[in-house]
């Protein structure tokens, strides 16, 4: 019998939130603080009240971390899951029972309500492995709940009857209140945790560990067993297709997409859902990409019954693969899950892997199995030796000689002094419960003892206790049989249901790099892909940001707007790319500058400038060209009329630095080619930036 650790017996540190040992604990009057003379009181702080506040909230805090939230290393369920399944296993006849009643057995156990019993136990219905279920349960694909308890039924699976429990094996505390006995943990032979999986939400610190296949999960605690090498990847109820690359065993990331097939031209089926979504939402996520114009999908039929079949019609010459596509990047076809296992080990909660999970239980389904080979020897030995005691006490008439004692004394001494010819083949010395247990037998037993078949019996038992000392001399081989028994059981009935694949990344921004159309009306100075008239720049994504560039050097970064007043003097638009190298040409105080520089992170919606105030920009470009051409203005006593720039020459700066002089001569026209006027027998020297 264990005793129930109480919330206040835990010790927490304050930075961490989690429970701590050692000389450093804080003891029984709260968490460790400095002395009052070393810090000032303040209300609420480290005064008394303070204290008060620390110690109750750590109390409060570790009940719901070890009591409700997190589940249990040892066992993998929640005390909600377990208390189910125990009462489950106190009135278990091979019925069905009504949810209703499993609810109210339960309550004597949970000193919760009896909506987030019936919720945990619908969950485990869910899963399929621990209870089975008679009734409306709801449905996982749609999101249905549940019918009201008093209307359905369940009871627990030949997998959880056969390898959950074992009454002998299981420490018992008690209740709540007191009047019952519930266990600490169940002896489970299975590892629930990587099974059913979990979600929980505590105080500083929640946990989510994805439920495994369970095949794969034997088979790698027999790999465990062998020394041999294992890889787990989580299979849920819903199927679907699975990314594991970032898994990290367990403590990293998956990405989990609908399985989505070309039923015939233009209609594509959605076949599997992605863990943690239902159809509707699937299907509001695809709504909305479609009044955002993110996905070519023309309507939508829902036909999901006890399988998930959602019917999409394309819009008219559309490609099927890169619907799936938009499907994938726009919508909750896909979605990222974040796993972070946190288990309650030793009475405090610790972060672990999936890896050192199953580890941790296949070394305990060792201990349990080690245990109940201890256990069913000494029932082996004690069977054994109550048919010698039997036998002998038949055989040999001891019996006969009762009927001369008078007292109670006389009759245990009596048989004592009958057994004594036989005490060196005894396997044990005799008890007085083996007396009495001599005492009790009836007149028909006696009278119809076989001896023969007593033997016979003994030998049966004889040789299964062989079996158990052989397996109790490797306890590691007969763990490997038994995995291979519920292999072999059980296997064959929970095939996997989701694809392990590596996606490749999708392209949100090349699926919509046509998307939107920006116009610029420059009689109204109105830019945006609402706007109607004027003359198109440049087609782009919803996804992209723009860059706006005035004449006078003013620059902003900004989202595609539906229709923004920009004024007559924009000279650019152009997507905007931190790291793309461009130029510019400006003049500003009667000499002519080049620019190369970098955008870097702007702001959005924050105006910059990339030429000085007062400056004019007299070119502008996102490529930055191997020579530039520049015709001067013709004009009295000017020699060098045209020369060719190499902009590679010029340093790379800023957006707001400077530019690099280039010439003080009044400039004609600038390009990447030759300009209008340009002489290409003309020898010049090159430009040179000063």
């Amino acid at each position: 019998m264990s005793d129930r650790k109480e919330p206040s017996d835990f010790d927490f540190d304050l930075d961490r939130s989690l429970p701590v040992e050692g000389p450093d604990a804080g003891d029984s009057n709260g968490p460790v603080v400095a002395a009052d003379a070393d810090l000032p009181f303040v209300p609420g702080g480290h005064g008394p009240l303070g204290r008060m506040m620390d110690d109750y909230f750590l109390r409060y805090a570790s009940y719901v971390i070890c009591e409700r939230a997190i589940p249990n290393l040892d066992d993998g369920l929640k005390p909600v899951q377990r208390r189910i399944l125990h009462a489950l296993h106190d009135q278990d006849d091979g019925r069905f029972t009504k949810v209703a009643n499993i609810v109210g057995q339960t309550m004597q156990y949970h000193p919760h309500g009896d909506a987030s019993i019936t919720e945990a136990l619908v969950s485990l219905v869910a899963r399929g492995y621990l209870i089975e279920g008679q009734g409306n349960f709801g449905n996982i694909f749609t999101g249905d709940g549940a019918a009201a308890g008093r209307y359905i039924e369940c009871r627990l699976t030949d997998l959880a009857r056969k390898e959950l429990f074992h009454d002998a094996l299981t420490d018992l505390i008690p209740s709540y209140d007191g009047r019952r006995k519930e266990p600490v943990v169940l002896p489970a032979r299975i590892p629930n945790l990587l099974l059913l999986g979990a979600d929980g939400i505590a105080v500083g610190l929640s946990t989510r560990i994805l439920p495994h296949n369970f095949r794969e999960l034997i088979e790698a605690q027999i790999a465990i067993l062998n020394d041999e090498m294992f890889a787990l990847a989580p299979d849920f109820p819903q199927g679907g297709l699975v990314d594991v690359s970032e898994y990290d065993r367990g403590r990293g990331r998956v990405r989990v997409r609908a399985r989505i097939e070309p039923s015939r031209d233009g209609v594509l089926v959605i076949r599997d859902i992605p863990f943690g979504t239902t159809t509707e939402t699937l299907i509001d996520s695809i709504e909305d990409a479609i009044r955002r114009h993110k996905v070519p999908v023309k309507s939508i039929q829902d036909y999901t019954a006890e399988k998930v079949e959602i019917e999409l019609i394309l819009a008219p010459e559309t490609d099927p693969d890169r619907a799936i596509q938009s499907l994938y990047a726009f919508t909750g076809c896909e979605t990222r899950i974040a796993v972070w296992p946190v288990v309650i080990a030793g009475g405090k909660p610790v972060e672990m892997d999936v890896d050192s999970i199953l580890r941790a239980n296949t070394d305990r389904l060792c201990l349990l199995l080690k245990q109940d080979l201890q256990y069913r020897r000494r029932c082996l030995e004690q069977d054994l030796h109550q048919r010698d005691l039997v036998e002998w006490f038949i055989t040999e008439r001891i019996y006969q000689s009762l009927e001369t004692c008078k007292h109670a004394d006389d009759l245990h001494a009596t048989v004592m002094t009958g057994l004594a010819p036989f005490r060196e083949r005894m396997r044990r010395e005799v008890t007085r419960a083996d007396v009495d247990m001599l005492l009790g037998l009836k007149i028909r037993r006696i009278s119809q003892f076989d001896i023969d078949q007593n033997r016979r019996e003994q030998a049966s038992l004889t040789n299964e206790l062989a079996e158990v000392q052989s397996s109790l001399a490797n306890v590691r081989g007969h763990a490997i049989r038994v995995l291979r028994r519920l292999l072999k059981e059980y296997g064959d009935a929970y095939p996997r249901r989701t694809t392990v694949k590596v996606f490749a990344a999708v392209e949100a921004r090349k699926l919509t790099e046509r998307e939107l159309q920006i116009r610029l009306d420059r009689e109204k100075g109105y830019l945006g892909h609402a706007v109607t008239a004027g003359d198109p720049l440049l087609e782009c994504s919803s996804l992209d940001r723009l860059l706006l560039v005035w004449n006078d050097g003013r620059c902003k970064v900004l989202a595609p707007p539906d229709r923004l007043f920009v004024d007559r003097n924009l000279t650019i638009c152009t997507r905007s790319d931190r790291d793309l190298e461009r130029m510019v040409v400006y003049e500003a105080e009667g000499l002519i500058y080049l620019k190369r520089f970098k955008l870097g992170g702007l702001a959005s919606n924050r105006e910059y400038r990339c030429v000085p105030a007062g400056g004019t920009i007299r070119f502008w470009t996102d490529i930055v060209p191997a020579q530039l051409y520049v015709l001067y203005r013709p004009e009295e006593g000017l020699r060098i009329r045209q020369q060719v720039f190499l902009p590679e020459k010029a340093p790379l700066r800023s957006l707001k630095a400077r530019g690099v002089q280039m010439t003080a001569k009044t400039v004609q026209a600038i390009g990447m080619t030759p300009p209008e006027g340009w002489d290409p027998d003309l020898k010049m020297p090159l430009g040179v930036f000063s």
